[in-house]
């Protein structure tokens, strides 16, 4: 059965100096085509994760490329079966990715690019002199990575700086770094370039990207997504679970996010775990009092934040009358 809808997965390094307004228009466009997703908008650029149908979708890639501030973006397009998203919001930030690297620039250099066909080369051929660096959270990497990947014992994307101090003894390898679709890659790679190292590169589109051109051969795991799918496939050609459940230890690719808004861990749990545990990743977060109501998928949607996209348009609308 053909997939009628599509995920669209982007970010581009790009000033923008009107935020709310573009922010307003943006939210516009988007509710005019039925799409939904998480979309940041910052001085330093564009970051989202849209999904709808793919005519939509389509409109879409038109009208960010169509403004020459973010003519070079690329997206990361992937077929789906539904809309992976309950709602839309379209938020103003101070970063399109939460970092300590605010004074890092990617338009002013980074890592050079490692396309998808060559990343897939260097895992095939790694020796001792070559790393492949995982840039990603600790729960991110649990449940899905390259083989023979070094990971960081990271809760957020903003501790990175602080365990690069450990990798001094890397700094004369050849350093490849990746994340889901490359956004925090462009800052890590910069980063690990002033601190020293000498030879860094980063996988251009990231593990989706990889996953789309190459098969995501050598992923194990699946890849966690920003979206309510939580995880998804990526690896067609030698696929392989790394994850066991929180809560009976069994083998297990699937993930949720506890159901204690105060928690909100990121957990692997079995289906059957779900149930039992009612979505928490404890007794203590089962029994508490503000425990979100489990469906089954472990996927919370955020409040809106009180943002009314229609404002401007009410204004306008008033004063032609």
């Amino acid at each position: 059965m053909e997939k009628k809808y599509s995920i669209l997965l982007y970010y581009c390094y790009a000033e923008i100096k009107d935020q709310e307004a573009y922010r307003e228009e943006h939210h516009l466009f988007c509710l005019e085509h039925d799409l939904r997703g998480r979309i940041i908008i910052s001085p330093e650029g564009l970051n989202g994760t849209v999904s709808g149908e793919k005519e939509g979708c389509e409109a879409y890639m038109e009208y960010v490329k169509a403004d020459s501030r973010f003519s070079k973006t690329e997206f990361k397009i992937e077929a789906h079966n539904r809309i992976a998203f309950a709602k839309l919001h379209v938020r103003v930030k101070p970063e399109i990715v939460h970092s300590s690297l605010k004074h890092i620039n990617p338009n002013e250099g980074t890592g050079t690019y490692v396309e998808p066909e060559d990343f897939n080369d260097i895992l095939k051929n790694q020796d001792e002199d070559t790393v492949i660096l995982d840039v990603r959270s600790n729960y991110e990497h649990k449940v899905g990575k390259f083989k023979n990947a070094l990971t960081l014992d990271i809760e957020n994307f903003r501790d990175f700086p602080e365990k690069v101090k450990e990798l001094d003894h890397l700094k004369h390898k050849k350093v490849v770094t990746y994340c889901t679709g490359g956004i925090k890659c462009e800052k890590a790679s910069a980063y690990l370039i002033e601190q020293g190292f000498e030879n860094v590169h980063q996988l251009h589109g990231g593990i989706i990207k990889y996953g789309i051109e190459e098969g995501g051969e050598d992923f194990e795991g699946k890849c966690y997504v920003f979206d309510n799918r939580i995880v998804a496939d990526v690896n067609s050609v030698n696929p392989s679970i790394i994850s066991k459940c929180h809560v009976t230890d069994v083998p297990t690719d699937r993930m949720v996010n506890c159901a204690n808004p105060e928690c909100n861990a990121h957990i692997s749990m079995s289906e059957e775990a779900g149930w039992l545990m009612d979505g928490c990743c404890s007794d203590s977060c089962r029994t508490h009092p503000e425990r979100r109501p489990y469906d089954g998928t472990g996927y919370y949607q955020k409040n809106t934040n009180h943002y009314n996209p229609h404002k401007g348009v009410k204004r306008e609308a008033a004063k032609i009358d």
